[in-house]
């Protein structure tokens, strides 16, 4: 697939999605969505991190609302089933770490868009907003699901019903993403989490990933069960035996991913 609505770069383990509608703020439409999807299934190669960002000056802004002008043609439910779904699963179910560099404006479902990512780095230009009840919509692509788990029942209603504008500091304080950083930092700043996660223990992220994930679902002792399970298997890795040896020998650690 030739990419149109998004740029692709995958180098030194660090694959790089860029949503590139800056003339709309970077509004998804059905090819966007498309492009995002098959990249996250198809193009990963020997990827070891993948981020997720904006072009221009929004993250993104949400669906693109030119096909709801005429809402006679515009189904929904359809477009949620066969568009956004597949993009979020591929997304929340990608084995690597996700960070979702927000640079700017992330609205409605470009809100959620980040949410779905494992880590949310946001410059303070960015903000964030549930901007559905504006138009008559609740929160979809997965934001009924992300924001009562992050901050809790009580902000993810009020900030479903009012709409309001949340910036990435409070965002930050209010723990719905992990950090918000100066703007004129933020893009070397993100590079360097990224990079950080690339030359990483794969192994030991996908585990952490998979445990923080499963752990909703379990009470105690199911819960301490998964981590021996996980870590009995991470014991048997190189990138163990490299983090041994370097700890002992006091030097930086060369994981290799396996």
């Amino acid at each position: 697939m030739e990419y149109v609505e998004i740029e692709f770069t995958n180098h030194e383990g660090l694959a790089v999605i860029t949503l590139n509608r800056p003339d709309k703020m970077n509004a998804m439409n059905a090819a966007m969505r498309s492009e995002i999807t098959h990249a996250l299934n198809h193009r990963l190669g020997d990827a070891r991190v993948v981020v997720l960002t904006g072009s221009g000056p929004a993250f993104c802004s949400g669906q693109d609302l030119g096909d709801a002008r005429n809402t006679t043609k515009l189904n929904l439910e359809r477009v949620l089933r066969d568009e956004y779904y597949p993009m979020l699963e591929a997304l929340v179910n990608c084995p690597l770490p996700t960070i979702a560099a927000v640079n700017g404006a992330a609205a409605g479902a470009g809100a959620n868009l980040a949410l779905a990512c494992d880590v949310v780095i946001a410059s303070h230009n960015a903000f964030f907003s549930q901007a559905f009840t504006r138009i008559g919509l609740m929160p979809d692509a997965g934001g009924t699901w992300f924001l009562p788990r992050k901050v809790g029942l009580a902000k993810a209603m009020g900030m479903a019903f009012f709409a309001d504008r949340i910036s990435a500091r409070e965002a930050s304080e209010m723990g719905m993403i992990f950090e918000a950083v100066a703007a004129e930092e933020f893009v070397t700043h993100w590079q360097r989490r990224a990079q950080a996660l690339a030359a990483g223990p794969t192994c030991a992220l996908q585990a952490v990933k998979q445990a923080m994930r499963e752990s909703f679902n379990h009470d105690f002792t199911e819960q301490l069960n998964l981590e021996a399970q996980l870590q009995g298997k991470l014991g048997k890795t190189r990138d163990f035996m490299e983090g041994v040896s370097a700890f002992m020998e006091k030097r930086p650690a060369q994981f290799e991913g396996r």
